[in-house]
């Protein structure tokens, strides 16, 4: 299993498009194949600040997410409202603690 976390920082004035464009994708993004877990996170400190939290069956079904039609289409109307470049990681889980 892999782990997708992507750190967005928006303009202000943009949060709201962001929340919208979000709530339209968040269910094909999940269904999309190979995709487990779909979250998003809001930083208490920096409101403009958001985190995707994903997991993934492997890396290949990642990949092929980030290279469909849809993806590029939604990654295009999000680019548009970033304050800073996004960043993101791919991680493994080592543990869980309930």
């Amino acid at each position: 299993m892999l782990i997708r976390i992507v750190k967005l920082s928006f303009k202000a004035e943009n949060i709201s498009s962001f929340e919208l464009l979000f709530e339209e994708t968040k269910e094909k993004i999940r269904s999309f194949e190979g995709c487990m877990h779909l979250e998003l996170y809001r930083d208490l400190e920096n409101p403009t600040i958001f985190f995707t939290y994903s997991k993934w069956e492997d890396e290949r079904y990642l990949d092929s997410y980030r290279k469909s039609d849809f993806f590029k289409t939604v990654w295009g109307r999000t680019k548009k409202l970033f304050q800073d470049k996004p960043e993101a990681w791919s991680v493994t889980q080592l543990a869980s603690l309930a």
